[in-house]
C-alpha cells in the first residue's frame, strides 16, 4: 500500500486519505440503525478515545515533523510551528464565534455557541460536528503533501495520522448520529447527516496537499496550523463531553488508550 500511495499525486493521495476518514465517520453513523438509545459510558469512553488519538496525531505526525523541517530550512526551529499551532486555534475560534451551532453533550448553559440563530437544535449540532471535522482533514491534507516535497515526511507516517484519525471517527459517527435520533430525525435522516458531517474532512484534505505544495515555506506553519486546530477541539470540546456525565475514569482510560495505538501506528509505521 505503501508503494502505491507513492506512486500516486499527493493531492489525489489526500483526497483518498480524506474520503477514508469520511467513510469512517459513516461507518460510525450507520450503528444509529441498531441502537435506539446512546449508552452515556460508551460514548464518554469514546470520545475520550478520540480525544487521545488526536493529541498523539498533534505531536507525533504534526508538530514534530514540523520542528524538524523548519530547522531545516534554516528558520527558528520552534517559531513558526508555533506560530501555525497558536493560529490553528485562533480559527477555530472565530469559527466558533461566527457560526451558531451546538455541542450536545455539554454541561447546561455550555451547549449553544456563536451569534443566534433560528435554526434547528438538530442543524445546529450539524454544524458543530463539522467545524469541527475541519482541522482533521487539514491535518490529512497537509501530511500527504509534505510528502511531495520533504523525504522525512514519509508516506508511512501520512498514511498512520490517516489510519489514526479514521479510527477515532467511528464513535465520532456514532456520536453525531444518536443525538440526531434522540432529537426525534429519523434513522435515515440521522445516518446521513452523521455521516454527511464527515464529508468536510475530504475537501479540507485536498485544500491542506494543495496549500503546501504550492507554498513549500510555509510547510512547518501549515502543519503547527493543523496541530493547533485540532489540539482547540479536544480542549475546547472533546474533553469536556466526555467528563460532563461523571464518567472521568472511563474517559481518561479511553483518552489513554486512544494515545498509545495512535503512537504506536505512527512510530512503528514512519
Amino acid at each position: 500500500m505503501i508503494e502505491w500511495f507513492s506512486a500516486i499525486n499527493p493531492v489525489l493521495a489526500a483526497l483518498i486519505g480524506g474520503t477514508f476518514t469520511w467513510f469512517a465517520t459513516a461507518f460510525g453513523a450507520m450503528f444509529v440503525f441498531f441502537f435506539k438509545h446512546l449508552n452515556r459510558k460508551l460514548l464518554d469512553a469514546s470520545l475520550g478515545f478520540a480525544a487521545g488519538v488526536m493529541i498523539a496525531a498533534s505531536f507525533w505526525s504534526l508538530l514534530d515533523p514540523a520542528l524538524e523541517l523548519s530547522e531545516e530550512l534554516g528558520y527558528i526551529p520552534w517559531l513558526w510551528p508555533l506560530v501555525g499551532f497558536l493560529s490553528g486555534g485562533i480559527f477555530l475560534r472565530i469559527l466558533d464565534l461566527s457560526l451558531p451551532h451546538m455541542h450536545r453533550y455539554m454541561r447546561k448553559g455550555e451547549e449553544t455557541e456563536g451569534p443566534q440563530s433560528s435554526l434547528s437544535k438538530n442543524m445546529l449540532m450539524i454544524i458543530a460536528v463539522t467545524i469541527h471535522n475541519i482541522p482533521e482533514g487539514l491535518a490529512v491534507g497537509v501530511a500527504f503533501g509534505a510528502t511531495a516535497i520533504f523525504p522525512q515526511v514519509t508516506i508511512a507516517g501520512a498514511i498512520a495520522l490517516t489510519v489514526g484519525i479514521g479510527i477515532q471517527n467511528i464513535p465520532e459517527g456514532f456520536a453525531v448520529s444518536m443525538p440526531l435520533l434522540e432529537e426525534k430525525m429519523t434513522k435515515r435522516r440521522a445516518f446521513f447527516w452523521g455521516q454527511a458531517s464527515g464529508s468536510v474532512e475530504a475537501i479540507a484534505a485536498v485544500v491542506g496537499a494543495l496549500l503546501v505544495i504550492q507554498m513549500q515555506a510555509i510547510l512547518p506553519f501549515a502543519l503547527g496550523f493543523a496541530a493547533g486546530a485540532m489540539i482547540f477541539v479536544v480542549i475546547e470540546e472533546v474533553i469536556p463531553q466526555s467528563q460532563s456525565a461523571g464518567n472521568n475514569d472511563l474517559a481518561t482510560g479511553g483518552g489513554m488508550l486512544g494515545f498509545a495505538i495512535m503512537m504506536f501506528l505512527d512510530v512503528s509505521l514512519s
